[in-house]
């Protein structure tokens, strides 16, 4: 039986969704951040698709929740320590706002998460030791691969796709509180660098494009459009089946990799 999950931009939230669930005695199972990713997750709830159409019955939900998408067990297990604290931390806590299904990999998972911190002043540094990041210092962003997952950061929010699961976004937002703030500790030995020293790969513009080859935007594949918008010949929004068409679900995850390539406004 496929069940489904979703976690929350705040604990109460959780508390509320996991209150409505225990009056109306449906059935549930609670994936917990704490103690690993205490700072960086809030509990998730897994549901049968049953139990989510009875709890989203009845109108106007009294939580909020950070969006459903397919439950896959986890293939790591969350730490049993606690995450360490910073004498100065530029990170803070995250937050997941957004959880959808990855355009790019349907198999994976895509999230938004919103940071109490700023890293802007941390990107510099970050960029001088991590030679294969991409940095856009007119955004800012600060996009990088780890394995097959597209990172990108901005001062306040941080945008993933292909992550595995939801403890896996836990893990990646761990993994980046973690390194922006040994980076920014060590700041006065590292020569910051604004050098945007490569892209993503072209492919991954293609991946979040509609693959239909329509020719609207005037090139006569959606390769050959991603190619001039990777090498910032082309506006991504002269795609008009995502901005102004049908395929508007497809419109987000674009624009987040192209303004990490400083090509859209």
């Amino acid at each position: 039986m496929n069940r489904t999950i979703t976690t929350f931009p705040q604990h109460g939230e959780f508390e509320r969704a996991k209150a409505r669930l225990d009056r109306m005695c449906l059935p549930y199972e609670v994936v917990a951040a704490e103690p690993g990713y205490i700072r960086v997750g809030t509990a998730a709830l897994v549901v049968s698709p049953e139990t989510r159409g009875a709890l989203m019955a009845g109108g106007i939900d009294d939580f909020v929740c950070s969006g459903w998408v397919e439950y896959r067990p986890a293939r790591i297990a969350v730490p049993m320590e606690e995450p360490p604290a910073n004498e100065e931390d530029v990170f803070g806590r995250a937050a997941i706002m957004v959880l959808a299904p990855c355009v790019a990999d349907q198999t994976k998972i895509r999230f938004i998460a919103h940071i109490t911190g700023d890293l802007a002043e941390a990107f510099p540094y970050m960029n001088a030791e991590m030679e294969t990041a991409s940095y856009n210092k007119d955004g800012p962003v600060f996009t990088f691969m780890e394995q097959y997952r597209m990172i990108s950061m901005y001062p306040s929010r941080i945008a993933v796709a292909k992550a595995d699961e939801v403890v896996d976004a836990w893990r990646v937002l761990e993994m980046i509180r973690v390194r922006a703030n040994a980076t920014w500790s060590r700041r006065a030995e590292i020569k910051p660098s604004y050098e945007m020293r490569r892209k993503p790969p072209v492919l991954e513009i293609l991946k979040r494009l509609p693959m239909t080859n329509c020719g609207e935007c005037g090139e006569p594949t959606c390769m050959a459009f991603a190619c001039k918008v990777h090498g910032g010949m082309a506006s991504p929004r002269a795609c008009r089946p995502v901005f102004e068409g049908s395929l508007g679900h497809l419109r987000e995850a674009l624009t987040e990799i192209c303004r990490g390539l400083g090509v859209d406004s």
